[in-house]
């Protein structure tokens, strides 16, 4: 896939719908996300809201005008301490996985840090989740941590591997 006539931009609210129609395709390879049934646009609303242009940035990459995957800096631990730290998500959708698009972004993200006044990413992802740590450490993100069998999806024990990458 070409991306010559991509886009990133900040999401705007009309682009929820589609966000969250591309979370809730990960649900079912049980993977991605700890949620285990669809979630709706209106439960994603509050989450929409946390996030502004200069300093937690929602974006959204499209290319020709659809919506192909989403990126979200979101703050971690929530004490202002931590405020030179955020936890990122990439969410790609279904046509355009394993086509770059995780890589724009993150480059993207690594780009604007500075702007944004972050100092570490920090990432929670399923130990058996090969194509995101993949992309990760591709990037430079180093395991930090391993939380063993802190979730279960239908019946298997699963592991969190917390990844960080200082900027």
């Amino acid at each position: 896939m070409g991306w010559q006539n991509y886009r990133i931009e900040n999401a705007v609210h009309a682009d929820l719908a589609t966000i969250v129609e591309i979370y809730n395709s990960t649900i079912a390879g049980r993977t991605v996300t700890a949620d285990l049934e669809p979630v709706s646009v209106e439960a994603k609303e509050a989450w929409f809201r946390e996030h502004n242009s200069h300093h937690r940035p929602l974006w959204v990459l499209k290319q020709e005008g659809e919506i192909a995957a989403w990126f979200s800096f979101q703050s971690f631990y929530g004490r202002p301490a931590y405020d030179v730290t955020a936890e990122i998500s990439v969410y790609v959708g279904e046509k355009y996985r394993g086509s770059g698009a995780g890589s724009l972004l993150m480059t993207k993200a690594l780009e604007e840090c500075p702007r944004l006044g972050i100092k570490n990413l920090v990432g929670f992802v399923f130990g058996h989740n090969e194509s995101s740590l993949r992309l990760l450490q591709k990037f430079g993100f180093e395991k930090w941590g391993r939380l063993p069998e802190v979730a279960e999806l239908d019946g298997v024990p699963r592991d969190l591997v917390i990844v960080g990458r200082k900027v």
